[in-house]
Order: C-alpha cells, then sequence, then structure tokens
C-alpha cells in the first residue's frame, strides 16, 4: 500500500544517505588543503564537488523531512477511515443491543411475567422492539454515524 511505499522510499533515502555521507569531509580536505600532488586549480574543481554534495545532503534531509510528513498525513487517513468504520460498529451494536436486551429477559423463563399470558403481548413486544431500534437508527443517520 502507501505506508510501504513510503517506507520503501525512506529506506532508498537512507542508503543514498549512507552513500553520501562519508563523501563530505575527504571532499572538504581535497578542496581546502594544499595537497603537493594535486595541481591548485584542480582544487577547484573538488570545490564545486563538495558544493554539489552539500547540496544533495541538504536535498536528502529535505526529502526525508517531506516523507515523514506525507507518512503522518496518510497515518492522520488511515485513523480516521477507522473511527469512521468503528462509529458504525458502535451504532450498529447499539442497535442490536436493544432487541438483545429484551430477548434476554423475555428468554429468563419467569412463571409470573404478567404480559406472557396477555393476547397482544408478544405482538407489543415486537413492536416495542422494532419502534426502539427505528428510534436509535434514525438518531444515528440523524448524527452521521450511519
Amino acid at each position: 500500500g502507501d505506508a510501504g511505499r513510503i517506507y520503501q522510499l525512506k529506506r532508498e533515502l537512507l542508503e543514498l544517505r549512507r552513500a553520501v555521507a562519508p563523501l563530505s569531509r575527504p571532499l572538504q580536505h581535497l578542496a581546502t588543503q594544499p595537497i603537493p600532488v594535486i595541481p591548485a586549480e584542480v582544487r577547484a574543481y573538488f570545490r564545486d564537488v563538495a558544493d554539489h554534495l552539500t547540496r544533495a545532503t541538504d536535498q536528502i534531509n529535505g526529502y526525508d523531512a517531506l516523507l515523514d510528513s506525507i507518512l503522518q498525513a496518510h497515518l492522520a487517513q488511515v485513523t480516521v477511515a477507522q473511527n469512521e468504520d468503528m462509529r458504525k460498529i458502535t451504532a450498529w451494536a447499539a442497535i442490536v443491543a436493544v432487541p438483545t436486551m429484551v430477548c434476554g429477559i423475555y428468554g429468563m423463563n419467569f412463571d409470573h411475567m404478567p404480559e406472557l399470558h396477555w393476547a397482544y403481548g408478544y405482538p407489543i413486544v415486537l413492536g416495542v422492539m422494532a419502534l426502539a431500534c427505528f428510534v436509535i437508527h434514525r438518531g444515528f443517520r440523524r448524527n452521521g454515524w450511519l
């Protein structure tokens, strides 16, 4: 995915940094210190290469910081998406909790539950469960959770 590609680019930058970093000090030495076997006019070329190396190092550091920012933004987007999913799961769990609770109460098989012996007890309980689920569902829809 995207995070894998970002980490791959960061690894490549690390390899590039490891290749470039050790060159800085020797190039600075060649560019600034008089060395008998190197003509003075050649030192200007070493200075130029050292400047290019410094710019390359700065760019590597800039790209590394940019990739860090991109990775943080990506992780923030993933977190937002996960939070959205968790909200939906929570809403559905709340909707299902109402009939689960009612069924749990009526599943205890008590003899002294007056509505058990009433002719309209069963349809009323089903209607109350459906109405409660509908009201909760509508509330979650209105709040943007579903």
